[in-house]
């Protein structure tokens, strides 16, 4: 008989979800209570709970702790307080997980920081205790009944740990004036009470998928001075003997959950680490702007069949859309779940982009120039508090390309229409270039350089130039009242499709501009040619190119521009 647990919220939601039970390991598989292999797909909340400066394209000194000192030093202690209450209660809402859920995902990666938790070290009253703070549970008891409501699994992890646990400073919020977690005895007592606690509070929510212990330690243990980031470390003893103490903690009160644990240089070096310690372990890797062939996930295959232990993926992204596809495609080969990073930020290439509001450049250019103007604190106020708004998703630009690109087009590249088309009904039409279909490279589009592969091959690198609208290798950029395809190269072509609804002939055309020299372009009208070599004047003024007129009847079709040359933009196609 099939034992299930039921997960209620009533009271908010009116529906109840049923949850097969803990995950489990069982061999190199993780698994429900049922025995089914659980594929984990999902995404981090990265930017929430901790800030990493590049989120809010801040690069110099990106830790949480330095831009709030800025802000501060602009708008003083009390707005920089509200701030951060409002950001944190703006970036992740219910809205957020009930997308996850509509989208297709399963699983959402909460990246902790302790300061929300617990008092850091040096600032407890009594030395050796830990003060409690509310503030963390229930921001995280929220999102479990959000997670809850919708069936997605909540895996912890402690991304910002006392101290700090490595040389890239943004990613844990390191202060180095201090000592890291690895430098004090104290720290890392707390990081495993902490553990403690959490596992004590949570030891009965069979939603809660596991605890991933340490975000991406990067320290270099026996050589810091030319290992700082712990990529070329052979002994790794002081990172397996916390780990070791937590699991015992967790262990002490909760046996029902997976703990996940992840290897030095930012979870992908695991000398020294192995063999694992725990029969309800998962190992973690992260994997970023390298190939994605079967030897770029060599080492995880070899680690899951020596220990018989199943890994996760569980960081990955910031890529282009093409980059996604080939990464997803080739995990789940090799039933390797994943969760993506991050679900938001400033930029285009996640499902939810935050868009910067106007003045909050100015104070971007402050904080990076110091010849640059200071803004006023009312001035600053204005940006920071619409910032903050900003954040939520109601305010957030959605990319559908991106979340395509991910769950469908893994399984299903072809081609098919952009959610933002609007079907022809009418006698004059024109759609924005950026808007073609949705679908993978050679089928939707295709473009020439069209992926991030950096650490595989310094040369190899490409995806959207003009980093505007949509993430895949199309080269788009915008202004405040316009988007335009542009760093065309010959060869490259992207296809929309349109349904007409009478059958009337139409007039194409495009908006476009020749540059230097004149472009060249040809039309494919449901794949087949309908007008070759069509010619755009040079110059930098735009114009309306004349195609053709077409009398393709009722129903769907696609119109395909294809570059004959390269150095031309165009922004419209009209249909009249």
């Amino acid at each position: 008989m099939k034992t299930f647990v039921l997960s209620c919220w009533l009271v908010l939601t009116g529906y109840c979800v049923l949850a097969q039970g803990f995950l489990k390991r069982s061999g190199a598989r993780i698994v429900n209570s049922e025995g089914e292999n659980v594929l984990l797909r999902g995404f981090g909340l990265g930017g929430w709970m901790l800030q990493e400066g590049y989120m809010l394209k801040v690069y110099k000194e990106g830790q949480q702790y330095r831009i709030r000192e800025r802000i501060q030093e602009l708008v003083g202690p009390e707005r920089t307080a509200e701030f951060y209450n409002l950001w944190l209660a703006n970036h992740t809402t219910r809205a957020d997980i009930d997308a996850l859920k509509k989208w297709g995902f399963n699983s959402v990666r909460l990246p902790m920081h302790f300061n929300l938790y617990t008092l850091p070290a040096d600032q407890e009253p009594v030395k050796g205790q830990d003060t409690w703070l509310e503030k963390g549970f229930a921001m995280t008891d929220e999102l479990l009944a959000w997670c809850k409501a919708n069936g997605l699994y909540l895996i912890l992890d402690l991304h910002a740990a006392p101290g700090g646990q490595g040389n890239d400073l943004n990613i844990s919020d390191r202060d180095p004036s201090r000592p890291s977690l690895w430098e004090s005895a104290e720290n890392q007592r707390k990081t495993v009470a902490l553990w403690r606690k959490l596992a004590e509070r949570y030891k009965d929510e069979p939603w809660i998928g596991a605890y991933d212990i340490i975000n991406e330690p990067n320290w270099g243990f026996t050589d810091p001075k030319n290992d700082r980031n712990g990529t070329k470390e052979k002994n790794n003893a002081p990172l397996r003997k916390l780990m070791v103490d937590i699991t015992n903690a967790i262990r002490e009160v909760d046996n029902n959950h997976i703990v996940i644990i992840e290897g030095n240089g930012w979870g992908n070096n695991y000398s020294g680490v192995f063999p694992p310690w725990d029969s309800n372990m998962v190992l973690s890797y992260h994997k970023y702007w390298n190939y994605n062939n079967e030897a770029s996930i060599r080492h995880m295959l070899e680690a899951r069949d020596k220990y018989n232990i199943p890994i996760w993926l569980g960081e990955t992204g910031e890529n282009s859309n093409v980059w996604f596809t080939e990464a997803i495609r080739l995990l789940e080969k090799h039933n390797i779940g994943w969760a993506w990073w991050p679900l938001k930020k400033i930029g285009i290439n996640n499902p939810l982009e935050i868009v910067a509001p106007e003045g909050y450049a100015k104070i971007l250019k402050y904080w990076s120039d110091s010849s640059a103007p200071r803004p006023s604190a009312d001035e600053a106020w204005v940006a920071l508090k619409s910032l903050a708004e900003a954040a939520h998703f109601s305010k957030n630009k959605q990319h559908p390309d991106v979340v395509d690109a991910m769950i469908r087009q893994p399984a299903d590249p072809s081609a098919k229409p952009s959610a933002s088309v609007v079907l022809v009904d009418r006698v004059s039409f024109k759609m924005s270039a950026a808007m073609y279909d949705h679908g993978a490279n050679g089928y939707a589009y295709y473009d020439k350089d069209t992926a991030n592969y950096r650490v595989s091959d310094p040369k190899h690198t490409g995806g959207n130039r003009g980093g505007a609208q949509r993430n895949d290798g199309v080269d788009i950029v915008s202004d405040s009242a316009r988007a335009w395809i542009s760093h065309i190269e010959p060869g490259e072509w992207t296809q929309y499709t349109f349904k007409l609804r009478q059958n009337v002939p139409l007039d194409i055309s495009i908006t476009a501009r020749g540059g230097e020299k004149p472009g060249k372009f040809t039309v494919l009208l449901d794949g087949k040619p309908m007008a070759e070599n069509v010619t755009i004047p040079a110059g930098k003024d735009w114009q309306k190119v004349a195609i053709g007129r077409i009398k393709p009847g009722l129903g769907d079709h696609s119109i395909r521009i294809v570059a004959e040359t390269g150095g031309f933009e165009w922004e419209w196609l009209h249909l009249e």
